[in-house]
């Protein structure tokens, strides 16, 4: 078999695993952390009183190499999953990109290439006590048409980087004519001019600590549970609890309990569980940090 059947059958008795809510099928082939991070996400359903109804995946081939037995392919990964939660329905999506090996024909290995969260940052974004600036508002249904717009995509409008996941964000935020400010200090307030910005616009940790401190500009206020979040607002994630802010989702809708959905880069995703217990970036030691963006 070519390379697209012989993966479509492999997504195949993942899709069966994952709407039957039965052990994987096929063990062995994904990474041990990628086996885990889908048993985390039936378990995670199961809480929720959620279930996957319908998958659709869609491979698209990157680039391909082969050797005398082996062959290796880049892809990308457009998955949708159907989700039905009381009378809620919904349709939750990730685009992805993967690497494949098959050797003899068979499949041996299917691997994520991306990495969700972004390494350990040392900066530090100021927060200061200036008076909210006059005339500042934000137009959240904005915001979220362009969360909606650029989730699997990138603005040509904009920068891109191979971790963007706060970068993304920022662009939510702005199109919602989030404040800008401390133009052209990069480790002062939050901004993105031509070809250079802020810490804060790009970096998950110096936003982080950015939404925690600033009064004027872009500002936002801690809550202390993800289900006081309304769509338009924001999650920062610290995978290991160390200290180090990592990832940054943008809140989209909410679930039939009231908890977040949300939309990220790297992996782009879409309507995704807030919790992000299905990412191999996931410990037992996570943090979550929820911030209601001011109006």
């Amino acid at each position: 078999m070519g390379w697209g059947e012989e993966l479509k059958s492999f997504w195949k008795d993942q899709a069966t695993s994952l709407i039957n809510g039965t052990e994987l099928a096929r063990l062995g082939i994904r990474p041990t952390t990628e086996e885990e991070a889908a048993a985390r996400y039936l378990q995670q359903c199961e809480d929720r009183g959620a279930a996957v109804i319908r998958i659709k995946n869609k491979g698209i081939l990157l680039s391909k190499k082969g050797f005398s037995k082996d062959q290796m392919y880049d892809y990308l990964l457009h998955q949708q999953f159907l989700i039905k939660q009381g009378k809620k329905l919904y349709q939750e999506e990730r685009m992805e990109k993967r690497f494949a090996k098959m050797s003899e024909g068979d499949l041996v290995l299917d691997c994520s290439v991306e990495v969700e969260g972004e390494p350990p940052q040392t900066i530090e974004s100021e927060g200061d006590d200036r008076v909210r600036m006059k005339g500042s508002y934000y137009d959240r249904l904005s915001a979220l048409k362009y969360a909606e717009r650029w989730w699997d995509d990138y603005n040509p409008a904009y920068q891109s980087f191979d971790v963007d996941c706060t970068n993304y964000i920022s662009q939510c935020l702005h199109a919602g004519k989030a404040p800008m400010r401390g133009y052209p200090d990069r480790t002062k307030g939050w901004w993105m001019k031509g070809s250079n910005w802020s810490y804060s616009w790009t970096v998950a940790h110096a936003l982080r600590w950015h939404l925690s401190g600033s009064k004027t500009g872009l500002r936002a206020r801690e809550v202390a549970n993800p289900d006081d979040l309304i769509p338009g607002d924001i999650i920062c994630y610290d995978f290991d609890g160390d200290g180090h802010w990592q990832h940054t989702t943008f809140v989209v809708d909410n679930d039939e309990k009231g908890y977040p959905l949300v939309n990220a880069h790297t992996t782009n995703s879409r309507m995704r569980y807030w919790a992000y217990e299905d990412s191999t970036a996931w410990t037992p030691e996570i943090k979550y940090k929820f911030f209601h963006i001011e109006d």
